[in-house]
């Protein structure tokens, strides 16, 4: 442990951070798991005195360097508490360090409340899903911050700001997708529902049946998404909407999870050996696992939540809907082109509403999000690159947008052209954070151009 001499709350030495995938790690100089705003601003004070800069992690879900740093990493994982619940009007306010889990499973079913939509995960702390754009899918639902009714949040001066769109309007639209470079989220208010249950109905189809009927299945159901799977033109389809009806659940531990997960890696992991094994593995999985229809009836976050697997490279664009069924058919004729390279199932296929987020990727623009995968059995990689790549260059055709938590090789000059309000993001975090408090590799590689050598003597100059 490491003191200070004035009182400040101890850091730990020699923590190391590691994201879920295991495919990013650092070890901060110190790190911190406030429980109090006092302490989260003495610690932004130690910081200023030092000269360091700090970070601020969640639960390691973001499959990028977002939250790594050298310096100070700041834990909320003891700052996530429920501060009011306002039953009338399905309005919680919490801490920004409480996990979506905890809101779903331990807060929300007491008052009969529940989240609206959220993404596949729970295990993501609110701050996390709102600094990052994190969304769910709905033809009629924005990414999750635009449930966000206020929040407050400490400056690197450690000043402490209330924002909504009635005050601090500008700086509140700037810093909901702000990936950690404003400040740090103390508090958010959300905006939730009467709890409800989710009919959902699973299918199988076609791919081009399914890109045929994709107005009609968007415009029919409140939650909708697909999964297509490389080698097969087939699609799952997944359509759920609010209903009365009671819970209806049934799951079969050998299908979901002896096969479905523990003898589905051994297969990925012999076909690391063997390529072409998996063709026949994506085949066989689509036709007697995925590709069986089915209904069940389930608490709402039962339902948004998806079994991600085992550990995983994913990278995630968002792009105008119009071009949905442009760019998959783009990607399947690759992947029937090149059967050099292979690659993994699924390719997941969500939507989402416009907002008017600056940083948001729904930007003014109502967006399909196609998430591809690279499985890492038992911990090995496997090729991606040529997919990647490809990918990639087909996103920056359609004019698409990166997830901001997903590893990406976008550049400022790019982000420039597409979002409108870069520059007035760019300007808010210079005048918030002047000195570069929040910045890290990752923002300073995506958000301010600087190059490897440039990064470099920024880190030298903070040691």
């Amino acid at each position: 442990m490491a003191g200070d001499a004035d009182g400040v709350m101890t850091g730990q030495t020699g923590r190391k951070f590691t994201n879920w995938a295991k495919t990013f790690s650092c070890q901060p100089e110190l790190f911190f798991e406030p429980t109090t705003t006092e302490e989260i601003r003495q610690i932004l004070d130690k910081a200023r005195r030092d000269s360091k800069h700090v970070k601020v992690c969640g639960f390691g879900h973001s499959p990028s360097d977002i939250a790594c740093t050298t310096d100070y990493m700041i834990s909320l994982a003891k700052y996530r508490r429920v501060l009011e619940v306002d039953e009338e009007n399905c309005v919680v306010t919490v801490q920004s360090g409480i996990l979506l889990k905890e809101l779903n499973e331990e807060v929300l079913p007491k008052y009969n409340m529940a989240l609206s939509n959220q993404g596949a995960v729970s295990e993501i702390s609110a701050a996390g899903v709102i600094s990052t754009g994190t969304h769910g899918t709905g033809k009629t639902f924005g990414i999750f911050a635009t449930h966000v009714l206020e929040m407050t949040m400490m400056t690197a001066s450690g000043e402490v700001l209330r924002l909504s769109r009635e005050e601090n309007r500008d700086v509140f639209l700037t810093a909901l997708v702000s990936l950690g470079s404003l400040g740090i989220i103390l508090t958010v208010k959300i905006q939730c529902e009467p709890a409800y249950n989710l009919h959902s109905v699973q299918f199988s189809c076609s791919l081009d049946k399914m890109l045929s009927n994709l107005d009609k299945h968007l415009d029919e159901n409140e939650h909708f998404k697909f999964m297509w799977y490389p080698y097969t033109n087939g699609v799952v389809a997944f359509l759920s909407n609010r209903t009365k009806k009671p819970v209806q659940t049934s799951t079969s531990w050998f299908w979901d999870y002896f096969v479905g997960y523990y003898i589905l890696e051994f297969l990925l992991w012999l076909s690391s050996f063997c390529s072409s094994l998996l063709p026949y593995i994506n085949k066989f999985y689509y036709s007697y696992i995925y590709a069986v229809s089915s209904e069940r009836v389930d608490r709402s976050d039962k339902v948004f939540n998806f079994e991600c697997l085992f550990k995983q490279h994913v990278t995630e664009w968002s792009f105008p809907r119009s071009e949905t069924a442009n760019v998959l058919l783009t990607l399947q004729e690759w992947v029937r082109s090149h059967p050099e390279h292979k690659v993994h199932f699924p390719v997941e296929v969500r939507f989402v509403r416009s907002d008017d987020i600056y940083l948001s990727p729904c930007y003014q623009q109502d967006n399909c999000y196609i998430n591809i995968i690279s499985y890492r059995p038992y911990g090995k990689d496997t090729p991606k690159d040529a997919w990647w790549d490809m990918y990639e260059s087909v996103m920056l055709k359609v004019g698409g947008k990166p997830h901001w938590a997903k590893a990406h090789k976008v550049n400022p000059e790019r982000f420039q052209k597409l979002y409108p309000m870069f520059s007035k993001f760019c300007a808010t975090r210079e005048k918030l954070d002047p000195q570069g408090m929040f910045l890290n590799p990752y923002l300073e590689r995506h958000i301010l151009g600087m190059t490897p050598q440039m990064q470099f003597d920024v880190v030298k100059s903070h040691l």
